[in-house]
């Protein structure tokens, strides 16, 4: 089994966090967002992983790309990297990894998580993974016969299709079948707003008779923007929490401070006249001093006093010493 991630785009809507670091890597309950969809793919297809490609752009640099072959190898699989450096869409970011388009695949974009557990249909050909939503005409749906096969997909539909939304996570009996539709995309030219799109190949599939159903997943967390990347990180504390995994590094320093569950505190980390939490990430080597911080992510380095915070986001290496309550910082400000 092989995981394709497409992961070019820098993610805009997060800037300025995505100004010095891509959007996958941002770290969600202290694990970058692309590491834990890679091993909640990994667990939810309870099948050996042989390798991971991940499609970036070439000015992501050396160290990012060290940094996925770790995830990769982390799960004992080869981690391979490919280049999309021009945005052309989807189905063109996944011909950029046909070296790997071959056997069982599964595809999942890197701004998202889920919480899922279910057994893959053995009689699919390919699976893509829905979640229920309350406004379907804001999203890809898919349409279902009766059988429970997916036999259509529709675009932010006008009229009511189905509540069933597309989060972006496909499995691929054998993922060289996609790869020549896409190839004929690409091939003739077939363009949706200005880019090839993974769609137009599954299309095709359908159309030849190829038998698609649903994977429901349990919970869809997004990472679009410094919102809902605050909102993801307190949920995925909660579940983790709940699961009874170990988030609070046994040598954090305390002084006088309260943490409240559930948080992530990573190593390195000083809390002097502090209340911390509830769902409040804190990276390696944080120091908060005199400062009350809840719902908050807050990355490595941070040194921040004075502060109460509620629904922040702050980057690396940022010095905070403030009245601000709601803030998004980017890697290595200052405010004081």
């Amino acid at each position: 089994m092989k995981i394709i991630v497409p992961m070019a785009g820098r993610g805009s809507r997060l800037r300025p966090h995505t100004l010095t670091i891509p959007k996958p890597l941002i770290p969600i309950a202290g694990k970058p967002i692309v590491h834990r969809l890679v091993e909640d793919i990994a667990k939810v297809i309870n099948q050996p992983i042989d390798e991971v490609a991940f499609i970036i752009h070439e000015s992501f640099g050396e160290t990012v790309e060290k940094d996925l072959i770790a995830i990769a190898n982390k799960i004992g699989a080869k981690g391979t990297i490919y280049y999309q450096n021009e945005a052309l869409g989807t189905g063109h970011a996944i011909m950029c990894a046909k070296n790997s388009l071959s056997g069982p695949a599964v595809i999942a974009y890197a701004d998202t998580l889920i919480r899922a557990d279910f057994e893959l249909d053995a009689t699919a050909d390919s699976v893509i993974w829905v979640k229920q939503v309350d406004q379907p005409e804001a999203f890809g749906v898919i349409n279902l016969n009766e059988a429970n096969e997916i036999v259509e997909l529709v675009e932010k539909p006008k009229e009511f299709v189905s509540d069933l939304a597309v989060i972006g996570i496909y499995y691929f009996k054998d993922i060289a079948v996609l790869k020549d539709e896409l190839q004929a995309v690409l091939d003739n030219n077939i363009i949706h707003g200005g880019e090839y799109q993974i769609n137009d190949g599954i299309k095709q599939m359908m159309a030849k008779g190829m038998k698609f159903v649903p994977g429901k997943v349990d919970e869809w967390m997004d990472c679009g923007n410094k919102d809902v990347t605050v909102d993801t990180n307190n949920r995925m504390l909660g579940f983790l929490h709940n699961d009874g995994e170990h988030l609070v590094d046994y040598d954090v320093k305390l002084e006088n401070s309260t943490i409240i569950p559930p948080c992530y505190i990573g190593e390195d980390v000083v809390l002097i006249n502090a209340t911390v939490g509830p769902n409040v990430s804190l990276g390696k080597g944080c120091h908060i001093v005199d400062s009350t911080i809840k719902n908050s992510l807050i990355q490595t380095h941070a040194h921040i006093k004075n502060a109460n915070l509620d629904n922040a986001m702050i980057g690396n290496h940022v010095n905070y010493n403030g009245d601000f309550t709601s803030v998004s910082l980017g890697d290595y400000s200052t405010m004081e």
